[in-house]
């Protein structure tokens, strides 16, 4: 078994230690010697500082780290289409363009009757349209799993620990060998200290990329009603609420992400994909069950490069984007 296997393995059990870990501290987070409530025949102890029902609907959503839900439901569907039309590059004749798509589908439990644990199917496709000298894999795809909760953080008032832990693939061709795996986690802090203002503070960690730790630091502040500031990685949005349908914001968004691609038959060779994105559009609330959103905008700071320099590197101009995103609530 060669070294990077045993990695992916070593990242495997890993995985399995933690969800060992996590359905410990679910099982005690509310070991407190106060109140006890039952769920069907088991008894837990309630937090001494709370009414449980007074906890936030924060829940995660495609590239957000959370959202702020005015209304629970257990069952969401979340996907995007964004298309960059054919743009040249910066030191090379030909174009570049790119069809990014994803969907997600999640579903929360509330465990022991008290704890949110949200549960995710998630996959992405970008199709690459190259006409570049550097050969490139016409699409790369992931795909994954995940699992998340936000659980009281100790006894400190108004503040939550989340914990999201991802097992995926990245390729080129749906590709699920060892060598694709990455075990993607996150941890932060949530601090909400009344209700127009929430702090956000933690770090994603990728042991397989470069690099391996990024910072989780912004907040939502909430003035009135109608206007929101999200200033979350890796999506910050302002928006402004026109009425009980219609939302006009300004978003931004950024992609870093390393797929095991083959290269002239030689296969694991590591490919980074990165673009950065602002823009501004509309967002539809057709029902308090589907929401649509149409967004167009200009695509900064984007290249196609192999990890190993020899291999090629294209650094596509900048460009405009348009992208139309669906969210189904159930």
């Amino acid at each position: 078994m060669c070294i990077t296997e045993i990695k992916r393995m070593r990242s495997l059990c890993v995985l399995c230690a933690t969800v060992v870990s996590l359905i410990s501290v679910l099982r005690n987070a509310y070991a407190q010697d106060h109140e006890t409530i039952e769920v069907g025949e088991t008894v837990f102890q309630d937090m001494p500082y709370r009414d449980p029902t007074s906890v936030p609907n924060y829940r995660q959503e495609l590239r957000k780290p959370i959202v702020e839900k005015e209304e629970y439901f257990s069952q969401e569907l979340d996907s995007f289409v964004r298309y960059v039309g054919p743009r040249g590059t910066s030191s090379q004749s030909g174009k570049v363009g790119v069809v990014d798509s994803a969907a997600e589908y999640s579903y929360e439990i509330k465990a022991f009757g008290k704890i949110p644990v949200q549960f995710a199917v998630a996959s992405r496709y970008v199709g690459i349209d190259n006409s570049t000298a550097v050969k490139l894999p016409a699409h790369l795809t992931s795909a994954g799993f995940g699992v998340e909760t936000t659980l009281p953080f100790f006894s400190f008032d108004k503040t939550y620990f989340t914990i999201g832990l991802a097992p995926s693939f990245f390729s080129d061709n749906w590709d699920f060998r060892t060598q694709s795996f990455e075990l993607m986690q996150r941890y932060f802090l949530i601090y909400q200290p009344n209700e127009k203002w929430v702090f956000v503070c933690g770090a994603n960690y990728y042991p397989h990329f470069r690099p391996q730790v990024s910072p989780i630091l912004g907040f939502i502040y909430k003035p009135n009603n109608r206007l929101t500031f999200s200033i979350l990685p890796e999506s910050p949005e302002i928006s402004y609420l026109l009425n009980d349908k219609l939302t006009v914001f300004i978003q931004g968004d950024s992609t870093n992400n390393e797929y095991r691609v083959t290269k002239d038959n030689v296969k694991d060779v590591v490919l980074n994909y990165n673009e950065t994105h602002l823009g501004a559009g509309l967002r539809y609330k057709w029902n308090k069950h589907v929401t649509g959103s149409l967004a167009v905008g200009g695509v900064l700071n984007r290249s196609i490069e192999y990890r190993q320099d020899s291999l090629g590197k294209v650094v596509i101009d900048d460009g405009f984007y348009t992208e139309f995103r669906l969210v189904m609530a159930m």
